[in-house]
C-alpha cells in the first residue's frame, strides 16, 4: 500500500515537471519564425503560463489526494 502511494506522488510530480519541460523545450529551440519572439512580453507570458499550469496541476493532484 505504501509503495502505491509513493508511486502516485512521484507520478504527480513528474507530470508537473513535464509541463514545464515541454514549454521550456519549445522555447529553447530558437526558431526564427516564432511570433512570440517579436513581442516584448512573449517570454514573461510563457513563464506565467508555466507557473499557472504547474499550480493548477498541483491543486488538482492535491485535491485528488495524489500529493
Amino acid at each position: 500500500m505504501q509503495q502505491n502511494d509513493d508511486m502516485r506522488r512521484m507520478s504527480a510530480w513528474a507530470a508537473i515537471f513535464a509541463v514545464i519541460t515541454v514549454l521550456a523545450g519549445v522555447y529553447g529551440m530558437n526558431f526564427a519564425n516564432m511570433p512570440e519572439l517579436r513581442w516584448s512580453f512573449g517570454y514573461p507570458v510563457v513563464a506565467l503560463v508555466m507557473v499557472g499550469l504547474s499550480l493548477w496541476l498541483y491543486r488538482k493532484f492535491k485535491k485528488s489526494v495524489w500529493l
